[in-house]
């Protein structure tokens, strides 16, 4: 069976993506008339924009796009707690504006597992690289009905360690595939009847991968002498995000996810695996889909408007070919 981390790295889409995507759109128009209808009465202050400070909440990615020639990194560190097992990371986001509506960078991570009923890896690693780019469709402007809405693209390269792995599966960082992502993110403000602001992201995106080619033990849960390839499904992912202002420098955060993981395949080559002989068929397996719900509360401290930190944690529940995890977190937002 394939393992939790490959799991985590392959997932698939249904038939249900064209429904989340309807709901994009029903929630940005729904939050844009709470926007207007939610001005604070007269007697409270509202809270100015330049008087909020925020590093973003800990999963949904922000629609806007940075001015030409400035900076954001946002280096994670994190660890991925399922049952005895741990898999410490960081994932880094550096992104530059290169025009006021477009925005190019990349993700680099790094990792090290230790596990319950094995041996953990050998070192830390190296997973694999994502370069994105966002284009801005529409900004947000006080007393505008329209939300920010931006379109996303990425994709991911498999530079991380996935089969060959020995003794160590845990060693396997990588998935093998090329993966290409497009998402649709939006970012709105309304005021509180306290006058305070909360802030609201709402992102989908799908993912669709490559055929990776796999050998011995790797994160597809393949043993030694295997030959062979993986068919990894497509991903769904949908992330609602609120951030309330409690004062300039103190925000607090809360995801909502939702992931839809399709079929991933391994299938053997006949000719290549000999142990395949007493086999009729050449699949290995059918991992099935799954569904995965999350929450992810957060709170953020900013020193100045530009440098900020963030600390969370993201709670996946055991679920449908879901394993349960637990991932507190920490990051550093700096943009320049």
């Amino acid at each position: 069976m394939l393992t939790a981390e490959a799991r985590a790295i392959r997932s698939g889409v249904t038939i249900w993506k064209s429904f989340h995507i309807l709901a994009l759109g029903v929630t940005i128009v729904g939050v844009t008339r709470a926007q207007d209808s939610a001005v604070p009465p007269c007697c409270a202050r509202r809270e100015a924009l330049a008087d909020a400070w925020w590093t973003g909440p800990m999963l949904a990615n922000s629609a806007a796009t940075l001015p030409p020639g400035h900076v954001l990194i946002e280096p994670y560190f994190y660890d991925v707690v399922a049952g005895r097992s741990n898999g410490y990371g960081s994932r880094a986001y550096v992104l530059v504006g290169l025009t006021h509506r477009l925005t190019v960078g990349f993700i680099p991570i790094v990792g090290f597992n230790t596990v319950s009923d094995g041996l953990s890896s050998s070192s830390v690693g190296v997973g694999d690289l994502t370069l994105l780019a966002q284009y801005g469709l529409t900004q947000f402007h006080t007393g505008s009905r329209t939300p920010a809405i931006g379109v996303m693209v990425q994709e991911t390269f498999p530079t991380g360690k996935y089969d060959r792995l020995g003794d160590r599966p845990s060693d396997g960082f990588g998935s093998g595939a090329y993966t290409t992502t497009l998402a649709l993110n939006s970012q709105t403000y309304f005021w509180l009847p306290n006058g305070r602001i909360l802030r609201m992201r709402f992102d989908v995106s799908g993912a669709f991968s490559s055929n990776a080619n796999v050998e011995d033990v790797s994160v597809y849960g393949t043993g030694a002498g295997f030959r062979g390839h993986a068919e990894p499904g497509s991903a769904l992912f949908a992330d609602a995000a609120w951030e309330y202002s409690l004062s300039r420098r103190w925000v607090m955060a809360l995801d909502i996810t939702y992931g839809h993981n399709a079929n991933t395949r391994v299938i053997r080559n006949s000719v290549l695996d000999p142990s395949n002989a007493s086999n009729p068929t050449n699949i290995l397996l059918d991992s099935g889909s799954s569904d995965a719900f999350g929450l992810a509360p957060a709170i953020e401290y900013n020193w100045t408007a530009n440098l900020g930190v963030l600390v969370g944690a993201r709670v996946i529940p055991a679920g449908h070919r879901t394993t349960g995890t637990i991932s507190p977190a920490i990051a550093i937002n700096f943009v320049h």
